[in-house]
């Protein structure tokens, strides 16, 4: 069965793009813990981050890093962390997450509601950097 991260690469669920290319794709988290919470995955679904092919490892790292630098221009925070659980959907993914301090990356805290304009202009903003 295919992960809910397939079904949005395969078109089946909507999402707020950010970026997107051949093999990967960046979209905002819709439970995020921070406005402009980020998921990066790859298109071929792999469960375990890795268990991916190294060069494609690498290539993720290098996209993921890529819209990290397009989120700091766009959203007020002093660094974009990185975490990587793989525990919720079992489709490697990366989150790209806007933050001020340790505590905005605490997965055990409340995620946050936004609603769906707000994530519209937040998802162009980041494509369009």
């Amino acid at each position: 069965m295919a992960s809910i991260f397939s079904l949005i690469v395969a078109g089946d669920i909507p999402s707020y793009k950010v970026a997107e290319n051949d093999e990967f794709l960046a979209f905002l988290d819709v439970f995020p813990l921070v406005e402009g919470h980020v998921l990066v995955i790859p298109k071929k679904e792999v469960d375990y981050l890795f268990d991916i092919e190294d060069k494609m490892l690498a290539d993720l790292m290098l996209f993921a890093k890529n819209v990290a630098h397009k989120m700091g221009k766009v959203i007020a925070c002093e660094r974009i962390g990185v975490s990587v659980i793989g525990l919720e959907v079992p489709h490697a993914h990366i989150h790209l997450i806007p933050m001020n301090s340790v505590s905005d990356m605490d997965f055990s805290k409340p995620k946050i509601k936004i609603e769906d304009g707000r994530m519209k202009e937040i998802a162009n903003a980041i494509s369009q950097a």
